[in-house]
């Protein structure tokens, strides 16, 4: 990398982001350099680093790494990012977003206020993906206090684990284990979901690349949809998690839909001497 690049940092309900515009050039980050972006000691630091992109068929493309450099299919809290940088430039309202999960409708619901349609969960065993058949609303899998997760894919693997509370869960200990966990070929984000009631889910989630975040916006749709599946709760939720609350509803059409806020934290460069070669 020799000249320095300029980034926007953002964040969906403390899901954090650092934006990279790559319409007009493109920038082959190396899984080095994305790692040194992400740190939070050594670099600008985030959850996830987006890349806008070019689409023949969008608004824009939307390329998502992982703060370990592995790059995600799906990230509906960076859509929502995007989405209204994209709307700030261009004024438009309703946007449509290609990420390599499919492409996604935006709708600026408000000041700071956007609406992402998820598209439809996925509950074959073969789309999620699982090792081998397997029935997805009760996966075998269990450890320590937590088992029988429900598991769907919104554009990427999720598996949800209904607990009673958080006290006594070690999510830094039990959840990169989960992640990785054999039926997981590869890897899952792992939700722990707490029901408060038919319309309020309190929700932490545990990405696959980034850890524990603050919010994980497909793990919130994941929650509700496996909720609902399992009878615990409606179609419509207000999902709450450390860093604030997305409301998501599943439409009797399949399709799923988020609604959140979303913050526009700084802009700056990164220096080339910065990033490895």
């Amino acid at each position: 990398m020799d000249a320095s690049l300029s980034f926007v940092k953002m964040h969906g309900a403390g899901n954090d982001f650092v934006v990279l515009d790559a319409r007009t050039h493109a920038i082959p980050l190396t899984t080095a350099q994305a790692t040194t972006i992400a740190d939070r000691r050594r670099g600008i630091g985030c959850d996830q680093i987006i890349l806008i992109e070019n689409a023949p068929t969008a608004d824009a493309f939307m390329r998502i790494l992982n703060a370990d450099g592995s790059e995600s299919g799906a990230c509906g809290n960076a859509t929502r990012c995007v989405a209204a940088l994209l709307a700030a430039e261009t004024g438009a309202r309703t946007l449509t977003i290609q990420t390599s999960a499919g492409i996604l409708a935006a709708t600026i619901k408000g000041p700071n206020l956007v609406e992402i349609d998820m598209g439809e969960p996925l509950f074959n065993w073969q789309d999620i993906p699982l090792l081998e058949p397997m029935d997805t609303l009760n996966l075998r899998l269990a450890l320590g206090p937590v088992e029988n997760p429900a598991a769907c894919s919104m554009g990427n693997p999720h598996a949800t684990f209904f607990i009673e509370d958080f006290k006594h869960l070690a999510l830094d200990s039990i959840s990169p284990r989960l992640e990785h966990a054999r039926i997981f070929p590869e890897r899952a984000n792992i939700g722990f979901a707490r029901i408060d009631g038919p319309d309020r889910i309190r929700l932490r989630v545990w990405e696959r690349g980034a850890g524990l975040t603050l919010a994980c916006g497909s793990g919130a749709c994941a929650a509700l949809v496996n909720a609902h599946r399992r009878g615990l709760a409606d179609r419509r939720a207000e999902i709450e998690m450390d860093g604030g609350s997305l409301t998501i509803t599943w439409r009797d059409d399949n399709h799923v839909l988020m609604e959140g806020p979303v913050a526009l934290v700084y802009e700056g460069t990164i220096a080339p001497e910065l990033l490895p070669a």
